[in-house]
């Protein structure tokens, strides 16, 4: 059963269904887990979120108490919330445990290997690593050389070796970009997520490398883009817009040049920028034409 409750009553125990008010004060980079950790109890307070939504049937109920009406009330099912923003401390803290999706025998087990503590120094070491690698492959793009899917694949592997056995440890840190390094940082952190979101979905290991190698290649194509456009600090004109909107295009006939890349990478780097509601680019996919 839902309920809607003021933050300040909520309590250890409590099973978080998701927040309301700004995404943007949002102390946790994942909804829908157990509140078991006295400092997670402690940032939702302090975050100021007003409200929050828990799953009676999941942990905790609130007690209900003369005058607090709305905390005793079961509420319907709130809108699905936006999507959160990470909110990076200075010493990032393994996140609270979240639910999730059992997965088939072709996966990995769900449960990390190895804890957020112990990966963070190795993760760390692999993103310095990944960092030079994509950093040379984008460059050998840029001078109009065949990016080779042997480089790809090798930092494919150590990425999906991080996220395997735990995938908060090379995420949290992926997701600490400066702007000099964005472009190369979000290849990484694409590839760690689309490993992580594969192995939620049960897809198999080779599944998991094609899908890590599809999200660390999909914009390979902004490397063929003029640098004042793809540097322009402020808003782009229509024009400079249509030149960057050409990106997934160049980036798919680039690797396709090369003949190394499968199907999959190859339609992730044409299609990422297509909608739901065909609006997107570069064909303008409706939903049920997006693979």
């Amino acid at each position: 059963m839902l309920k809607k409750i003021p933050t300040q009553q909520a309590e250890l125990g409590m099973f978080l269904q998701s927040m309301e008010g700004s995404w943007l004060s949002h102390p946790f980079w994942k909804t829908k887990f157990l509140l078991a950790e006295a400092s997670d109890l402690d940032s939702l307070k302090k975050s100021g979120v007003p409200y929050i939504w828990i799953d009676a049937s999941k942990g905790k109920d609130v007690v209900a108490e003369a005058g607090a009406e709305e905390a005793s009330q079961p509420l319907p099912p709130p809108p699905p919330p936006p999507e959160p923003v990470a909110r990076l401390e200075a010493q990032p803290k393994e996140p609270a445990p979240v639910a999730s999706t059992p997965l088939d025998s072709k996966s990995m087990a769900a449960q990390p290997s190895r804890s957020f503590a112990d990966e963070m120094e190795q993760a760390a070491a692999l993103m310095n690593k990944s960092r030079k690698a994509v950093v040379g492959m984008l460059n050998e793009a840029r001078m109009g050389r065949v990016v080779r899917q042997e480089a790809a694949a090798e930092v494919v592997e150590d990425i999906a070796g991080s996220v395997w056995r735990n995938p908060s440890a090379l995420i949290t840190l992926a997701r600490l970009k400066t702007r000099d390094d964005y472009t190369y940082m979000h290849s990484v952190a694409v590839c760690a997520m689309m490993v992580s979101l594969g192995r939620q979905l049960g897809l198999s290991e080779a599944e998991q490398r094609v899908a890590g190698e599809a999200g660390l290649l999909h914009d390979v194509g902004k490397m063929l883009m003029p640098l004042e456009v793809l540097n322009k600090p402020g808003q782009l004109t229509d024009a400079e817009f249509a030149i960057m909107k050409s990106h997934p295009s160049r980036g798919y006939e680039a690797l396709k040049a090369g003949g190394a890349f499968g199907e999959g990478v190859l339609d992730v780097a044409l299609h990422h920028h297509e909608k739901m509601d065909g609006s997107g680019y570069p064909h303008r996919l409706p939903g049920d034409k997006i693979t």
